[in-house]
């Protein structure tokens, strides 16, 4: 029995110098936290620029325009421009707003590059091949350089590296969402960790808060002062606590959020109003200049594409013949721009009897039946034809011919997806009005980020989200 003791109290001592040590690795990490992503985030862009301009020069120089004894700024130049556009801060923003910045500041490295080039050659033999180089090179510098970054972002979420140690002052239902929104998403570069009293919380005892306390806001010692931001729930909280500033509070960020998505936008700016602050919430669909861009937009893509795609249309559309007798094309009946009617052309997917086959599976499936009546789509849908049927769905080729649709001004590339009738009429009528507001597209946010998996909440949130944010930038 002694022997076993003093067993039971050496394993006790190393669980406790093993827990010790976790805790002091965890405290070097957060501690170099910081350094950490953006060294990575810089390795990232280095090798992504290397792979870019070397991919660029050698498809310029395919071409035999190469520009003559032309003097390319150095790499360090782009990780400087980007770290000027506050893209390795490790604390978000979100990625489509990344995308954004990324997009600016590679435009402004080509940009010197390309004066650069102009001042070191002479102006006629440079001008239209350095044009295109650097058109190029922003092209390959901004695409490799987002998937890059999305690689190492998924890599240190994983390792809790991404995103910043965030408190949020209160524990009311508005908190309580937004923990849950970061929690769920970590791409949003903000890591709730605990949540600060307030003197004025009213919880809910039936929906326990998701996070520790950290202390009180007028309890400073008990505050971590690792912290890297606080999130307020109003102005008015955020007053009462500055105020009366705490020691925890002088080396945090602060956000002050409202809940609602009347409000989102990710065009908002703050403006100074005397002394108050006011937000500037803009929607770029609606005006008129803008829509007449995005359609110059998708005339210059939806040609070349549809040109470039043909000899695959027609491949699979022999296909399916030899499949299941019928056409190979087929019109569907969608709610188009103004709640007009919109004839879809698609690449059939489905045997020509579906409607009869699908009823009959919804008849003896209830489980089936109720996965149809929430995403309108069935993981298991007997309709489908074999293999080819299968491939052009999850490979969305079976909207390629909506392409003459954009062609005709009917649709655009991107927008919310078209809906049959039937599936529009599930959503309030307030939302149907917004949604027919803009034009629909051959792929949406929900199609890409969600798929099958998007019920209509999803679907609601995700278009919402696309018709308030609309921007050049979020469509690419």
């Amino acid at each position: 029995m002694t022997e076993f003791g003093s067993t039971l109290t050496r394993h006790a001592a190393s669980l406790r110098g093993y827990r010790g040590r976790q805790n002091i690795m965890a405290a070097i990490v957060r501690r170099f936290r910081k350094p950490i992503v953006a060294s990575a985030l810089v390795l990232g862009d280095v090798g992504a620029a290397i792979v870019a301009i070397s991919l660029s020069r050698a498809l310029t120089a395919a071409t035999g325009l190469e520009p003559p004894n032309a003097k390319h700024l150095p790499i360090a130049l782009l990780i400087l421009t980007l770290f000027c556009f506050r893209l390795y801060t490790g604390n978000g923003p979100g990625p489509f707003e990344r995308f954004r910045m990324r997009g600016l500041g590679v435009l402004t490295f080509v940009a010197i590059d390309f004066v650069n080039g102009l001042a070191a050659d002479a102006l006629g033999p440079f001008l239209v091949a350095g044009a295109g180089t650097a058109l190029l090179q922003w092209i390959l510098l901004t695409i490799f350089g987002h998937y890059v970054e999305a690689v190492i972002r998924t890599l240190l979420i994983r390792l809790d590296l991404w995103g910043a140690p965030t408190a949020l002052v209160g524990r009311g239902d508005n908190s309580r969402k937004l923990a849950h929104l970061l929690l769920s998403e970590p791409e949003l570069g903000l890591t709730p960790i605990g949540f600060i009293e307030n003197a004025s919380d009213e919880v809910s005892p039936q929906a326990p808060f998701p996070l520790p306390a950290l202390g009180a806001s007028a309890e400073p010692d008990r505050v971590d002062t690792q912290l890297e931001f606080v999130i307020f729930n109003s102005a008015d909280e955020f007053v009462a606590v500055t105020s009366n500033p705490q020691r925890w509070m002088s080396t945090c960020g602060h956000l002050v959020v409202r809940d609602g998505n009347d409000t989102s936008s990710l065009h908002s700016r703050s403006r100074l109003l005397g002394g108050t602050i006011g937000f500037e919430i803009r929607n770029d669909l609606r005006k008129r200049r803008d829509v007449l861009f995005k359609r110059l937009i998708d005339i210059l893509l939806a040609v070349p594409i549809a040109v470039f795609v043909a000899p695959i249309i027609i491949i699979l559309a022999l296909a399916i013949k030899l499949v299941d007798s019928g056409p190979a094309f087929y019109v569907q009946k969608r709610v188009g721009a103004n709640a007009a009617p919109l004839r879809m052309f698609k690449l059939r997917t489905m045997y020509a009897d579906a409607e009869q086959r699908l009823n009959g599976h919804l008849s003896q499936d209830p489980q089936a039946r109720a996965e149809w009546q929430r995403f309108f789509k069935l993981s298991h849908d007997p309709r489908v034809l074999p293999i080819i049927g299968d491939l052009m769905r999850r490979t969305s080729l079976d909207e390629l011919p909506q392409l003459w649709n954009v062609i005709l001004g009917e649709m655009s590339l991107v927008g919310p997806r078209p809906f049959p009738a039937y599936h529009m009429g599930c959503f309030d009528e307030e939302f149907q009005a917004l949604r027919v507001s803009v034009p629909p597209g051959i792929t949406g946010m929900w199609q890409v980020s969600s798929r099958s998996n998007g019920d209509l909440e999803v679907q609601k949130t995700q278009d919402l989200f696309y018709i308030k944010n609309w921007s050049l930038w979020l469509d690419m």
